[in-house]
């Protein structure tokens, strides 16, 4: 171990990072049961609080970046009322980013309606009334679908309990996730155990509540990314390190011991006298869980904002941002570190000399690509700057702890926590003795490769073959590519540190780090897309998957299996709500991906590019599976009809199919140049 190294680690004191991130905990909107959010007072407050601490370790240049958010302050929501054996019962409910103010107590009337889907609807009147669903979010659907079927059923506001998927440590377990939706459908959270005592009440009819709520949102607030400085040496260039600062309820894990352990990490560097070289930023993101209105993409805005309008100029001077996430927790045996393609074999070279403690990681440190859109690494990735986070969205914590009460420090583990303040620290002087950013886009290449499927080709009348050799090209070129950056940053090693023929070296090569990473941030552009999943894809795989489904409910229907087709045509897209809701929520939700601005899309914009709307067939497929008793020629009819519509689809992503493959061919050639372009810089920078 390198003395630098050692020094750092004499330098960590995990009891600094456990204190902050308590502390964190102290501002907030619900006196109850916490909240910092987007652009509210707590989160202000907390913001004021890193920035003093930020100057007190000793970072420099400690700023707050103003970037714009919409706003949302959760003050409170209580449900009381009275059984008919007279007893009282008084629930403290959670809230989602909507607007809803009873200016206290108000009584409201309580329907059950099951899952809150259209036909659990039929035969009730609910207007005006709070209506009571049961959810699964990971499983079947995202809150805002029966929150807004609520809406157009009149319901005054949808009180959603967990059935799975969430919060499953315990029945008292509140939870809240971002709402994706308007913010004149109001929503709330209750928990299992007094949820039932509502349903069991509910036997007997509709009953009386009184209900006290107080959630307010408002458009275009503001919020500050809080950001302090170790300075580097004769260079813009910079390592990034980051996590949010807000929070629903008190946010130990998620997000406060991130923050703690990006200041943990930052003061004990200080602390053992380390000089950088890149300067060394460290930005505490605000407005992560959620930030925008009426959004699909309605998180991860605090991040989003800072590279794009705040501070742009990170693109091009940033090599890397390691960003982090409930790092206080094992989310499994193995740890897991996610990053862009780009990073991923640098840090498994980079993780083999890594020793986990045994107790913590039984089974090691994995690398994995490519990083998903559940945190603000996504954000720093679509702006240009190669991004990787430690993995936690892959463990029992999600389904359990994450975004509830429970989230708290009964569940931190130590061993867990210093062995990422001492990764992650590690990682850093290692990027910092580098004269080059170590970006290996042969993985990249091999990803695209390994995303084609020649099985698929002949049915979709599509060709692929000269996408696959151009990326197998590209492969090779970005494997040579990469060989020589680790040769110039092996050549920088060997040279004494500061000194005059070290900083020239470095110099020398600062327009091929520009150059590598503009060939970054275009490769974002022009291969990373979404499915209406929120699934990272490039640009022909959604088609691709799609087209497999359609044919193989084609199949189905060709054999008289109503039944296997529709299950076929639930994956595709988003037409799995076709299934269960209304059209005009089945359109609302369609229409605020395809046909709202870029300001309101935020890293969604631009990411999905097709939708094939099949609300149509799958209304008639249930029909037709219902109506079984039907004449046996009329049942033909319509199940030709049917079978035109499947075809017509097949048709429209086949040919949707064959323009991405071309598309990405293109793609894939100008990639090429790209790197071509780096190499020769590589070459003119070892000749001057």
């Amino acid at each position: 171990m390198r003395y630098e190294e050692q020094e750092f680690l004499k330098a960590l004191d995990l009891s600094y990072s456990y204190r902050l991130a308590k502390q964190m905990e102290k501002p907030r909107t619900n006196p109850v049961l916490g909240f910092r959010t987007a652009g509210s007072k707590a989160e202000f407050e907390t913001g004021e609080l890193l920035v003093r601490e930020m100057k007190e370790i000793g970072l420099k240049d400690v700023t707050k970046d103003r970037v714009e958010v919409d706003v949302w302050e959760f003050h409170h929501a209580l449900l009381s009322f009275q059984d008919q054996e007279g007893k009282e019962y008084r629930f403290q409910l959670g809230a989602y980013q909507t607007q809803f103010d009873t200016h206290g107590p108000r009584e409201f009337s309580v329907v059950y309606v099951g899952k809150g889907t259209a036909r659990d609807y039929e035969g009730l009147d609910v207007r005006g009334k709070l209506v009571l669903a049961d959810i699964n979010q990971r499983d079947e659907w995202w809150i805002n679908f029966p929150v807004y079927q609520a809406k157009l059923k009149g319901a005054a506001a949808l009180i959603a309990v967990q059935n799975q998927g969430y919060g499953e440590v315990d029945d008292h377990a509140l939870n809240a996730q971002d709402i994706a939706g308007p913010a004149d459908a109001p929503a709330f959270s209750i928990s299992r155990a007094d949820a039932q005592i509502l349903k069991k009440e509910l036997e007997r009819g509709e009953i009386r509540v009184s209900f006290d709520a107080k959630s307010l949102v408002r458009e275009k607030g503001e919020t500050y990314n809080i950001i302090g400085r170790i300075p580097g040496r004769n260079t813009k260039k910079s390592i990034l390190l980051s996590a949010h600062y807000d929070s629903y309820f008190s946010g130990f894990q998620d997000d406060n011991t991130a923050v703690a352990m990006m200041l943990g990490i930052a003061r004990a560097l200080i602390k053992s006298g380390y000089r950088p070289k890149y300067n060394l930023i460290f930005c505490a993101m605000a407005a992560e869980e959620w930030g925008v209105i009426g959004s699909k993409y309605d998180w991860s805005t605090g991040a989003y904002e800072e590279i794009f309008t705040a501070r742009p100029q990170w693109r091009g001077q940033v090599i890397a941002d390691l960003n982090f996430e409930l790092p206080a927790y094992a989310h499994g045996r193995k740890d897991g570190l996610r990053c862009t393609y780009e990073y991923r074999r640098f840090l498994k070279d980079f993780v083999k000399r890594i020793s986990p403690d045994t107790t913590a990681y039984p089974d090691g440190i994995q690398v994995l690509s490519p990083i998903e859109t559940w945190s603000d690494d996504f954000s720093m990735a679509i702006g240009g700057i190669p991004s990787m986070v430690n993995d936690f969205a892959s463990g029992e914590f999600m389904e359990t702890h994450y975004h509830s009460q429970f989230d708290n420090e009964e569940f931190y583990d130590e061993k867990v926590y210093r062995f990422h303040h001492e990764l992650y620290g590690r990682l850093v002087l290692e990027l910092d003795r580098l004269a080059v950013a170590p970006l290996d886009f042969s993985r990249l290449f091999r990803a695209i490769r390994d995303s084609e499927d020649s099985r698929l080709w002949q049915r979709a009348g599509a060709d692929g073959r000269e996408l696959l050799k151009e990326a197998e090209e590209k492969e090779e070129l970005g494997r040579k590519l990469y060989d020589r950056i680790m040769d110039v940053n092996r050549r920088y090693q060997e040279l004494p540190d500061g000194g005059e023929e070290g900083e020239r070296f470095f110099a020398a090569f600062e327009p091929l780090q520009e150059k590598l990473l503009y060939a970054f941030f275009k490769e974002q552009d022009y291969f990373v897309r979404l499915n209406w999943h929120d699934e990272v894809l490039f640009p022909q795989q959604a088609v691709r998957r799609n087209l497999e489904a359609i044919y193989g409910a084609l199949d189905c229907l060709e054999r008289g299996d109503a039944e296997g087709c529709l299950e076929k045509l639930y994956s595709i897209d988003n037409n799995r709500y076709a299934f269960e809701f209304e059209r005009e929520v089945f359109d609302y939700f369609t229409q605020y991906v395809l046909n709202q601005p870029a300001d309101r899309l935020k890293w969604g914009s631009g990411r999905i590019i097709r939708h094939e709307n099949l609300f149509s067939l799958v209304e008639g497929l249930k029909k037709y599976l219902e109506e079984k008793e039907g004449q046996p020629e009329k049942r033909q009819g319509e199940r030709q009809k049917l079978q035109r519509q499947l075809e017509q689809a097949a048709e429209n992503q086949a040919a949707c199919y064959r323009d991405d493959i071309r598309y990405m061919t293109e793609a894939v050639r100008k990639m090429g140049a790209l790197l071509a372009e780096c190499d020769q810089a590589i070459s003119g920078a070892k000749s001057s």
